[in-house]
């Protein structure tokens, strides 16, 4: 499935939800379906600058070339929010998650919905996976 096919079933999944604070209650629940990561991951050098949460994000490469994600958070809006974006971004290829606009964001309200902190928190999580990302397609080349 690609990338906007993916963000098109989040807008779907929330455009029937109109109320904001039911919305919220469908990220914390995405946050909830999100796997547990290895404890050991839970270090300093996962950790996201720029959240003011702390939210751990780690990403390998499979042999075909596909990014894999993992994160967690210590707030349950977050871990929502960086679930989100690992079901939109997991299993692509750096390339694909470099050139992708993800306009998911925009689509179901989240960036008019958020404080400005977890604005901040958002941008500083797609700017670490993109930056993964780069540093996978790096070493392709």
């Amino acid at each position: 499935m690609t990338i906007n096919e993916r963000q098109q079933e989040i807008i779907d999944e929330f455009s029937d939800i109109e109320d904001w604070l039911d919305r919220y209650a469908q990220i914390i629940d995405l946050g909830n379906e999100l796997p547990a990561i290895d404890e050991k991951l839970k270090t300093p050098e996962h950790l996201i600058e720029g959240c003011q949460s702390r939210v751990w994000l780690d990403a390998t490469m499979d042999d075909n070339g596909h990014v894999h994600y993992v994160a967690d958070s210590d707030a349950i809006i977050v871990k929502g929010i960086i679930s989100m974006l690992i079901s939109v971004l997991n299993d692509q290829t750096p390339d694909d998650i470099l050139a992708s606009d993800l306009h998911f964001i925009d689509a179901i309200g989240l960036g008019e919905h958020l404080s400005p902190t977890r604005s901040n928190g958002l941008l500083a999580m797609v700017k670490q996976m993109r930056l993964y990302a780069l540093a996978f397609k790096a070493k392709q080349q």
